[in-house]
């Protein structure tokens, strides 16, 4: 499967949120956001489908404004890549590592890992090639 690569350096192609999903797909990973703990409810198939990055979203850290602001577009294009927002981001990322580890099976996992928890080395990739 090609990358889609997020200003933060998740491969949305590998997100189980990313459109084009079946509704049972959304239901499933809503169910599955809740037992890791990534939400507090099971909710709705429009809030958990994600229809892509977009400078006015919510972003927790900001970064797809700020990649947005600084014309780049993600954050191993920036000339200031590795700040300190996004260090965070990778920090906060990796914290989840061993509950989705624990909750999830084998393939979850997996997907979960190459869409979330390499973000660094897809920036870092980005970074070396630009």
């Amino acid at each position: 499967m090609d990358k889609i690569i997020a200003a933060c350096g998740n491969n949305c192609a590998e997100c189980p949120r990313h459109l084009p999903k079946s509704d049972a797909q959304l239901v499933e990973t809503a169910k599955l956001w809740f037992d890791i703990g990534y939400r507090d409810s099971v909710v709705s198939t429009d809030e958990i489908s994600c229809r892509g990055c977009y400078a006015d979203n919510w972003c927790r850290y900001g970064i797809v404004k700020c990649a947005s602001d600084k014309n780049a577009a993600t954050c191993g294009h920036c000339a200031h890549y590795p700040c300190d927002n996004i260090k965070e981001c990778f920090a906060s990322t990796l914290k989840w590592l061993p509950k989705c580890r624990a909750v999830c099976n084998d393939e979850q996992f997996e997907r979960l890992h190459t869409a979330f928890f390499n973000k660094k080395e897809n920036l870092d990739k980005i970074k070396e090639e630009n």
